[in-house]
């Protein structure tokens, strides 16, 4: 694509040498780069790609957008100073994929949890209702039926904007999208254009990153104010921050609830290991999805769908063919009658969600907690999640996560400063989580539930910055075939 068309929407500061070049693709890494590409040095948070202008322009960058000029220009190269990098990487990539997110409708999920089980659901209801949609989230990224690996709750502005051309490509109507408070404050999602907004709930999570909580609800609600005025939105009123998140938005809001006068109802009527009975809008409907978590996220899909326009019964008809995402509050039964659940719980918050609702169906055998905290990532949650799972659960064992960089026992004393005496006297430490599961299986007695937290899907463990495959599912079946 000829330079000055790339960067037309993009606001200039400078512009060093001839823009009327072509380029032939869009690049940030140094260590990624082709030969006539536009490379954007980004300031990131441990690197700054300023320093590897020279690298880049060597391996054949024929354009630099940058933040700042370097010292010393090469007059075959054209330099283009903005004021932020990022931005212009978002608008500049729509550009390059001839604005893909304006050809279909982009729904953005955001919030602490229920991200990924809403949009999964609606990527799934939407193609059981014939159409061809997208997803981008944290399990996968599909582009109707073919399966993409993802590495990203939200990818970057390049992979978003060319996973998007994809699905226009292969004909897809709507695209559902996880919006990580990462890719707000990065401006990974700048340049798109969305039809539509999902505000879920928020807790406390990523504060390593955003440094407080009040950042962090800043952050989320910056998608809602950079809505389009055509654009819906919708937002969890029952939240404490419902209501703050549609401040100063353009658009027009609606609001869903189970506890609050809103704009769509549901109430919870039956539930047990094999679903729920709830009542939408004053219609009963069984869904396969459990807990109150999932009552919320049920109704986010619902009210979202309307809003899409599909008709009411027609919407609740769909809701009931819907299948759990993978790694959220799914069940795995032996034949002893002990209950497995994995979830991929790793806030204090979605935690508490999920013991209680174990604890709601299975009344009288024990719930038996398995979970750890991640490496390099919010210190302080560590003692609240030990605290949380060692007085809702009949035994507990603390374990690993994804230690990263972090030793397992660092990570396991900050967790153990959330136990008491009493609860310390029903609380196991081991540090090894493939043994940890086996102890919970062997400890259980039938009919008793086990409870393993923290990384639902994920089919790898992070030390020392290698992914050694790891799947609490495959483990769990692994164990459960042993002892059969």
């Amino acid at each position: 694509m000829n330079l000055s068309k790339l960067i037309s929407e993009i606001k200039t500061e400078d512009i060093a040498g001839n823009t009327d070049i072509t380029v032939c693709s869009l690049g940030f890494d140094s260590r990624n780069v082709c030969q006539d590409q536009l490379f954007f040095a980004v300031s990131g948070t441990k690197t700054d790609g300023h320093d590897f202008i020279d690298d880049a322009i060597k391996k054949g960058a024929k354009a630099i957008i940058c933040e700042h000029f370097p010292e010393t220009l090469n007059e075959k190269i054209c330099y283009v100073k903005v004021a932020d990098s990022n931005v212009a990487i978002g608008i500049a990539a729509s550009e390059f994929y001839d604005n893909p997110s304006s050809k279909l409708k982009l729904v953005g999920i955001t919030g602490t949890n229920g991200k990924t089980t809403t949009a999964t659901l609606l990527f799934q209801l939407l193609k059981n209702y014939g159409y061809k949609a997208g997803l981008i989230s944290t399990v996968a990224n599909y582009i109707d039926n073919h399966k993409a690996d993802a590495t990203h709750t939200t990818p970057d502005a390049v992979k978003i904007n060319e996973l998007l051309n994809k699905m226009i490509e292969t004909g897809c109507d709507y695209c559902f999208m996880e919006i990580s408070s990462h890719s707000i404050v990065q401006k990974r999602i700048a340049g798109l254009t969305f039809a539509g907004g999902v505000f879920s709930n928020i807790t406390r999570d990523h504060l390593d990153y955003h440094g407080s909580f009040e950042e962090y609800i800043k952050a989320k609600k910056k998608f809602f104010d950079d809505l389009p005025p055509t654009a819906f939105a919708l937002t969890n009123i029952d939240d404490k921050n419902g209501k703050v998140m549609m401040q100063n938005t353009k658009v027009k809001y609606k609001t869903y609830a189970l506890k609050t006068i809103a704009d769509y109802k549901c109430k919870i009527l039956e539930i047990s290991f094999t679903g729920m009975l709830l009542n939408i809008d004053g219609i009963d409907v069984w869904t396969k999805c459990i807990g109150v978590f999932n009552a919320y996220n049920m109704l986010a899909v619902y009210a979202t769908v309307r809003e899409l326009g599909i008709e009411k019964i027609e919407a609740l008809r769909l809701l009931s063919d819907l299948n759990p995402a993978d790694g959220r509050f799914e069940c795995i039964r032996a034949n002893n009658g002990i209950t497995a659940i994995v979830d991929y719980a790793h806030t204090p918050d979605a935690l508490e969600n999920v013991i209680a609702t174990i604890n709601e169906i299975c009344r009288k055998e024990q719930l038996i907690t398995v979970v750890g905290c991640g490496g390099n990532r919010d210190k302080g949650k560590r003692p609240m999640m030990a605290k949380i799972a060692s007085e809702n659960s009949g035994l507990t064992i603390l374990t690993s996560d994804n230690p990263r960089n972090e030793k397992p026992e660092d990570i396991l004393k900050d967790m153990c400063e959330g136990l008491t005496p009493v609860t310390m006297k029903k609380t196991l430490i081991i540090a090894d989580r493939r043994e940890a599961i086996r102890t919970a299986i062997m400890m259980a007695k039938p009919e008793d539930v086990i409870l393993v937290a923290g990384k639902g899907h994920e089919t790898y463990q992070e030390i020392n910055g290698i992914r050694n495959h790891f799947s609490d599912k495959e483990t769990i079946n692994e164990i459960f075939n042993d002892i059969k």
